[in-house]
């Protein structure tokens, strides 16, 4: 079990499999890019990544036994635009926040496992799932390149 899970995370972090990697996903995107809406309150490319920092973050946090920092429980609250520097920062953060999460699934213990075996499965579903998104958007501005691999 902990091989697969830590391959799902793989996948949905940085390794070209069956679908795009969100690293592949984001790669090159300016932050006036990552901030650009369509007219119909869909959440940007950054907006997204901002999300996906917040829950894997958080996730990542209580894997490691951390106190979670305050939450209100509003998820729209994690949706945040980024500008310039603050984007190039916020791609840095998800990258070393997957990073973490594979090192913390694939050092596990079969009782750890046990219990974070559903989250860690779904932090790959989600990750995947926003990632979709992402080229949905790129595609849709022509920002995609198809040879990364959705033509």
């Amino acid at each position: 079990m902990k091989s697969l899970l830590v391959q799902q995370l793989k996948n949905s972090h940085d390794n070209r499999n069956w679908f795009v990697p969100l690293k592949i996903a984001t790669e090159g995107l300016t932050a006036e890019q990552a901030n650009w809406k369509d007219s119909t309150g869909n959440h940007s490319i950054g907006e997204l990544v901002s999300h996906l920092i917040f829950w894997n973050e958080r996730n990542l946090l209580a894997f490691q036994g951390n106190k979670l920092p305050g939450f209100s429980g509003n998820n729209e609250e994690t949706f945040v635009k980024f500008t310039g520097t603050d984007w190039e920062l916020a791609l840095s953060k998800l990258d070393s926040v997957q990073t973490m999460l594979n090192e913390v699934a694939g050092n596990a213990t079969p009782a750890q496992l046990k219990e974070w075996s559903s989250d860690l499965a779904n932090i790959s579903s989600h990750n995947a799932y926003h990632t979709g998104q992402i080229i949905y958007i790129r595609r849709l501005n022509g920002w995609w390149d198809g040879a990364k691999g959705v033509q």
